[in-house]
Parts: structure tokens; sequence; C-alpha cells
């Protein structure tokens, strides 16, 4: 039986959440399977993952072939590089020290790269929300420039006709004294 470590597709229409399973290959892809490993959603940034590591490295030594995405899953969180460990360990290349302190090394590195992206994408969030609030400062600028100038020139008008009608009524004013 070819057992292999697969995504098991779940959620809404577009918003696709994925199981890590492992699974007969002759099963449907979201039908029967062996054991249920994990969970994939990459609808976060960056996508949340949930691993059984051990369990998914027990597997892998068994003889699970991952697919294309299930092999990038696995990687991404380290696993395939302790079975690599495991192997050489294995084959004498290296102690279980030396290979603890290679993937305690890579996992330190690792964690720091994805600690460095969520503060890069809340900075990001961060530098858009102050832009936001500027760019709404210059509108309502531009809006209390426009009120003002629309109220000066409403004012300057209802000066001049004032005025007009000032000089009217002065100008009525002999006609009428002549008049009578």
């Amino acid at each position: 039986m070819a057992v292999k470590i697969r995504l098991q597709r779940h959620g809404k229409k577009n918003f696709a959440f994925f199981h890590i399973v492992v699974a007969d290959s002759r099963a449907p892809r979201d039908g029967r399977f062996i054991e249920q490993i994990g969970s994939y959603n990459p609808n976060t940034n960056p996508a949340t993952i949930v691993l059984k590591a051990d369990r998914a490295l027990a597997w892998l030594a068994v003889g699970a072939q991952p697919t294309l995405t299930a092999r990038r899953i696995l990687s991404y969180e380290g696993v395939l590089l302790r079975k690599h460990l495991a192997e050489g360990v294995a084959k004498g290349a290296l102690t279980q020290a030396q290979a603890d302190e290679k993937f305690a090394a890579w996992k330190a590195q690792h964690d720091e790269k994805l600690a460095a992206k969520k503060a890069g994408l809340k900075n990001e969030a961060i530098a858009k929300a102050q832009a936001a609030k500027k760019a709404e400062a210059a509108v309502n600028e531009a809006r209390a420039k426009a009120i003002a100038a629309k109220k000066a020139e409403a004012e300057e008008a209802a000066a001049k006709a004032a005025e007009e009608a000032a000089d009217q009524a002065a100008d009525a004013e002999p006609v009428e004294a002549a008049a009578e």
C-alpha cells in the first residue's frame, strides 16, 4: 500500500483550510485517511501551520511520500531537515548531539526570520494607517479652506450688496426730496 502525506481540503469556497493527513494514495482527496498530523491555513499572513512534527517524521521514516505542497510545509517546519540529520546519524556521519545542535541552530534562525516578517507586517500596517490619517487630514484641511473661501466670498457679496443698497437708498433720497 502506497502511503502519502497530503492535504485534505476543508473550508468555504475561496477560503480554503487544509488538514495535513497520512492516507492511502488510492483514497479520495477528502476521503478516508490513516492519521491526521496537522493543519494548514493559507488565509493568514504568514500562513498558520500546526503540525505534529514527531508523527510526520515517523511516517517519513517508514516510507510515506509527501505531495509537493506537503513537502514544502514539512520543509518549512524543519521535518525534512530532521529526517536528513537522522539519516546522517544512522550512517555515522555525525553524532546525535551534533544533529540536535544543527537543528537547534536552524530552528533559531527560522524563528528569527518569522518574527522579523511578523514585525515587518505590523510596521507596514502601522505605516499604512499613519499615511491614511495624513491623507485624511490633508483632505479635511482642503475642505476647510474651500468652506472658508466660500464663506468669505459670500460675506464679500453680502457686503457689496449692502453697499449697493445703501448707494441706491442715497440716490433715491434726493429724487424724493425733489418730488416734494
